[in-house]
C-alpha cells in the first residue's frame, strides 16, 4: 500500500506540472510574460529629480538599454494566479487507486484568496531565474586608453583592410612604368617549292623581336599617376586610424563616466541612511511615517539607478571589446582619470594644424595631383610611340634553289615604326577630362577645408561653454547647495522645515554631481572629437 501511494504522488506532481505549464501558455499576457524574462524587460523610465539616464543628444554616453530589472515582478504576476497544493501526507490507501487527471482537477485551485504558492513551485522558478542572471561578477582589468588605442590600431580589421589597399596600390607603380611586353614571331615555310627565295638562297625561317616603345615622358607620367594613388590610400589609412583611435576614446569615456556615476550614486547611499535616521528620529518624536517611507523611497530610487548605471557599464565594455577585439568576457576598468582642467583648444592654431593633418584634406590634395598627373599624361597622348624590330632570316642553298649565286648566307634586318596620333577630337577629349577631375578635386578640397572651420568653431565653442559650466557647478552651485543641505537637515530635525524640503535638496546636489561627471565626459568627447577633425594630436 505504500508504494500503490509513492506511485500516485508522484503521478500527481507530474500532472501539476504540466497543467502548470499549461496554464502559463493559457493565462492572458503569458507569452509577453515569458519572452520578458528572457530578454530583461526595459526598466521604467527614472524620475526626473535626478535622473542619470535623461541627457542631451550629444551626450557621450549612449542611451541604455534598460535591461535587468522586472524579472522578479514578471515572475510573481505569473504565479499570482494560481497554484498547485500538494499534500502527500494527506494521501490514503483509497487515494493511491484514482485517476491521476481526477487528482489534478481536485488538487489544482486557484489562488482567490491570495494565498502564496507553495514552496515547490517557488523552487521551480528561483532555478529559473538564476539560470537568466546576467550580471557579471568578474572583476575589472585596469586599462589605460593609451593601450586600448594602440591595440585597436594594430589588430582592427578596417585598418588592416585600408593598409592592403596602399600594398595594392604601391605594386602598381612597377607595372605603369614597365614597359610592354616584347614580341617574337617566327615565319616559316614548310613547303620547298613555294619558300620565299632571294638570290642568297631559299628562306626556311625569318624569327622577329620587337618591342614597344612610348614617348619617353610617357612612362614617368604614368609612375606619377600610381605614385598619386598610393598616397590616395594611405590617406585612407590615416583616416579610418583617426576614426578608431575616436571610436576608443568615446567608448573609454563612456566606461569612465558609468563608473564615476556609480560612484556617485554609491557615495549618495550613506546621504540616503542619513534621512532615513533623521525621520525616524523625527517620528519617534511625534512626526509623520511618510517622511520615513519616502526616505527609503529615495534608497529604492538609488537602487533603481544602479541597475540601470552597471547596464551602461557592460554596453561601454561591449564597445570597447568590439574595437579591441577581445573576447567576449572582456571586463575593462578605466584606469585613467579625465584631466580636462588644463584644456585651452585655440581656434586659428587647431585650423593651422587641419591644414597639414587631416587625413579628409590630404587625400584630396592627392587626389588634385593625380588628376594633374592625369592631365600631363593626357596630353603627352600628341606624341607618337615608337615599335623597334629585329629581324633573323635563316638562308639555305642546298634544296631547289634557283639563284646560281645562291651561298646560303643569313641575314639581320632592323625595323622601326611611329605611332601617327592624328585622331585630336580623342586626344583633346582625355586631356578635357582630366582638367575636369583636378577642378572637381580642387573644389571638393575647398569645401571641405570651410566645413573643417566650421566644424571646428562649433566644437570649439562646445569646449568653452562646458569647460564654464565644470567651473560654474565646482565653484558655485555644488558648494552652494551642499550648505542648504546641511542648514535643511538642521532645521528638519528641529522641526522648523518640511521633510519635503529636505528632499529636494538633495536631489539637487544628487543632480549637479551627476552633471558634473557628463560635462567632464562631455569635454573629454569633444576634445577626441577635436583632434579627429584636426588629424593629429594638438
Amino acid at each position: 500500500m505504500g508504494q500503490h501511494r509513492a506511485t500516485a504522488a508522484e503521478l500527481i506532481r507530474r500532472n501539476n506540472r504540466k497543467l502548470l505549464v499549461v496554464l502559463l501558455l493559457t493565462l492572458p499576457g503569458c507569452r509577453t510574460a515569458r519572452e520578458s524574462i528572457v530578454s530583461k524587460p526595459a526598466l521604467p523610465t527614472p524620475n526626473s529629480y535626478a535622473s542619470i539616464e535623461s541627457r542631451d543628444k550629444g551626450d557621450i554616453i549612449q542611451e541604455t538599454s534598460g535591461h535587468g530589472q522586472g524579472v522578479e515582478k514578471t515572475t510573481d504576476t505569473m504565479l499570482v494566479g494560481f497554484r498547485t497544493h500538494q499534500d502527500d501526507s494527506e494521501l490514503d490507501d483509497q487515494d493511491a487507486v484514482v485517476s491521476s487527471e481526477q487528482s489534478n482537477n481536485d488538487d489544482i485551485e486557484f489562488l482567490n484568496d491570495g494565498e502564496r504558492p507553495d514552496v515547490a513551485t517557488e523552487n521551480t522558478f528561483a532555478g529559473f531565474l538564476d539560470g537568466v542572471e546576467v550580471e557579471s561578477t568578474e572583476p575589472g582589468t585596469p586599462v589605460t586608453l593609451d593601450e586600448l588605442i594602440a591595440t585597436a590600431v594594430a589588430s582592427h580589421p578596417s585598418i588592416a583592410a585600408a593598409r592592403q589597399k596602399v600594398a595594392a596600390a604601391s605594386h602598381r607603380i612597377p607595372q605603369a612604368t614597365s614597359l610592354e611586353d616584347p614580341v617574337v614571331g617566327n615565319t616559316f615555310w614548310p613547303i620547298h617549292d613555294q619558300a620565299l627565295q632571294t638570290a642568297g638562297g631559299r628562306i626556311g625561317h625569318q624569327f622577329s623581336l620587337s618591342q614597344k616603345v612610348p614617348w619617353p615622358e610617357k612612362l614617368d607620367a604614368r609612375g606619377q599617376v600610381a605614385y598619386r594613388e598610393v598616397q590616395v590610400a594611405r590617406a585612407e589609412v590615416a583616416r579610418r586610424q583617426i576614426e578608431i583611435t575616436e571610436a576608443v576614446r568615446l567608448a573609454y569615456y563612456e566606461l569612465w563616466l558609468a563608473a564615476e556615476l556609480l560612484r556617485i550614486v554609491d557615495d549618495k547611499t550613506e546621504i540616503v541612511e542619513d534621512l532615513i535616521a533623521v525621520s525616524e528620529a523625527r517620528y519617534r518624536t511625534g512626526g509623520s511615517q511618510q517622511d520615513v517611507l519616502r526616505a527609503e523611497l529615495e534608497g529604492d530610487r538609488l537602487a533603481e539607478q544602479l541597475i540601470a548605471l552597471r547596464r551602461q557599464r557592460e554596453q561601454a565594455r561591449a564597445d570597447l571589446g568590439a574595437l579591441v577585439r577581445m573576447p567576449m568576457n572582456y571586463m575593462p576598468v578605466a584606469a585613467d582619470e579625465l584631466d580636462v582642467d588644463e584644456v585651452a583648444p585655440q581656434l586659428e592654431q587647431l585650423v593651422a594644424q587641419a591644414e597639414q593633418c587631416n587625413p579628409t584634406l590630404q587625400g584630396l590634395a592627392a587626389e588634385i595631383a593625380r588628376d594633374r598627373a592625369k592631365e600631363s599624361l593626357a596630353c603627352l597622348q600628341q606624341y607618337p610611340d615608337f615599335q623597334l624590330g629585329l629581324g633573323y632570316s635563316i638562308v639555305s642553298d642546298d634544296h631547289n634553289v634557283l639563284s646560281p649565286v645562291a651561298n646560303g648566307h643569313d641575314n639581320i634586318n632592323f625595323s622601326i615604326g611611329v605611332t601617327l596620333p592624328i585622331w585630336r577630337d580623342k586626344i583633346n577629349a582625355g586631356i578635357s577630362e582630366a582638367a575636369h577631375d583636378r577642378s572637381s578635386a580642387t573644389l571638393r578640397r575647398e569645401a571641405e577645408r570651410d566645413r573643417l572651420r566650421g566644424t571646428l568653431r562649433r566644437q570649439v565653442a562646445a569646449a568653452y561653454a562646458a569647460i564654464e559650466q565644470l567651473e560654474l557647478l565646482r565653484t558655485r552651485l555644488i558648494p552652494r547647495t551642499e550648505q542648504t543641505l546641511t542648514i535643511s537637515t538642521a532645521d528638519y530635525q528641529n522641526e522648523k522645515a518640511d521633510f519635503t524640503d529636505l528632499v529636494a535638496t538633495y536631489r539637487e546636489l544628487l543632480a549637479l554631481q551627476v552633471q558634473v561627471a557628463r560635462t567632464k565626459a562631455t569635454i573629454a568627447s569633444t576634445l577626441a572629437q577635436i583632434e579627429r577633425t584636426v588629424g593629429c594630436p594638438y
